[in-house]
C-alpha cells in the first residue's frame, strides 16, 4: 500500500496543543486514519465497508480493518464533527493519550439543516470551539468519523461541554459521497448554546474559521474580556489554558453581555436514550 503520513500531508498539527490553529485541518476526502497515516478511501455504489482502501486495486475497507484487528464499518458509530474532531491529528492525539487505537474511517458527508457556529463557552485549551445549530435550508459538509464503541466512549468523555444527540435523517439528511443517505447520525451539541453576532442579538456567528480573528473580535467588543484575557488572541488562549477559572469567568461574561443564544433548534439530549446505534442500524432500509 502507498503510505500517507499526517506529516507528509500537512495534517499533523494538533489544535489542543496549538490553540490558535483550532479547528485544525480536516480530512478533505474519504480516508482511513490508522494513527500516523491517512490512507485514501475510494467510494463506490456499495456500503462503506466495501469501499476500497488506497486506490481501486486496494482491499475493501472491512477486510483492511479486520487485518488491523479492528471493528468492521457496520459495527461502528457515525459521528459528525463540527470542530477539531474532523482533524486527523486531533483524533490521533486524543486516542493515543488514552492508549486506544486511532484506526477510524473519516468521510466528508453532506448534512442538511445544520450549520456550524461557535460554542458559547471558553474551552480548557483556551479556544472557543465550534458548535452546531439548526439552519433550515442549509447544506453543510462535515466530516463523519466511524468510531468503535471504546473510541466513542473516549470522545464522549472529552466532550464534557457537549451532549451527543442523534440527528434523525428525515429532518437532517446525511448523504455519503456514494449517494447513500443515512437514517441518522450523531453530533455533539454545546451545553452553552452558540455565539451570536453583535451582543444582544443577531444570527449565530459562523464557526470553524480563523480562531485568532474570532478572539480578536470578542476582545474588541468587550472591555471585561480584554481586562480578563487580553490584550490579544495569544494572551487569551495562554491565560485561559493556564487558569481554568479565567476561562469560566470569560464564559460567564459572554452570557452576561448577551453574546450567547441558548436555543439551537436541534433535538434535545435524552439521557434515557438507548445505546448508541451503529452504521448497520442507520443504513437505509
Amino acid at each position: 500500500m502507498t503510505r500517507w503520513t499526517l506529516r507528509a500531508l500537512g495534517l499533523d498539527v494538533v489544535p489542543s496543543l496549538r490553540p490558535l490553529t483550532y479547528p485544525g485541518r480536516p480530512a478533505t476526502g474519504p480516508a482511513l486514519l490508522t494513527g500516523p497515516e491517512l490512507l485514501p478511501l475510494t467510494p463506490g455504489p456499495v456500503p462503506l465497508g466495501d469501499w476500497r482502501v488506497d486506490g481501486t486495486d486496494g482491499p475493501p475497507l472491512d477486510p483492511a480493518l479486520a487485518a488491523l484487528g479492528r471493528e468492521s464499518a457496520d459495527r461502528r458509530h457515525p459521528v459528525l464533527a463540527v470542530g477539531s474532531n474532523a482533524s486527523p491529528a486531533q483524533l490521533a492525539h486524543k486516542f493515543a493519550a488514552t492508549g486506544l487505537s486511532a484506526v477510524v474511517p473519516l468521510v466528508p458527508v453532506r448534512v442538511g439543516g445544520v450549520a456550524v457556529g461557535c460554542s458559547g463557552h471558553i474551552g480548557r485549551y483556551g479556544y472557543v470551539a465550534a458548535a452546531p445549530y439548526a439552519a433550515p435550508g442549509a447544506r453543510t459538509t462535515l466530516v463523519a468519523g466511524w468510531l468503535d464503541g471504546r473510541q466513542l466512549a473516549v470522545v464522549d468523555a472529552t466532550e464534557f461541554n457537549y451532549r451527543r444527540i442523534l440527528l434523525p435523517g428525515d429532518r437532517f439528511p446525511v448523504t455519503l459521497p456514494s449517494g447513500e443517505r443515512l437514517r441518522g447520525a450523531y453530533v455533539y451539541v454545546s451545553k452553552w448554546g452558540v455565539l451570536t453576532g453583535p451582543p444582544g442579538g443577531g444570527p449565530p456567528r459562523p464557526g470553524g474559521g480563523d480562531q485568532g480573528a474570532l478572539l480578536a473580535t470578542l476582545l474588541a467588543g468587550s472591555a471585561r474580556l480584554r481586562a480578563l484575557l487580553g490584550p490579544g488572541p495569544r494572551d487569551w488562549v495562554e491565560r485561559a489554558a493556564a487558569d481554568p477559572q479565567r476561562g469560566e469567568e470569560g464564559t460567564r461574561i459572554l452570557a452576561e453581555e448577551g453574546w450567547v443564544e441558548r436555543t439551537v433548534g436541534l433535538p434535545p439530549y435524552d439521557p434515557a436514550a438507548p445505546g448508541a446505534l451503529t452504521y448497520g442500524d442507520l443504513r437505509p432500509l
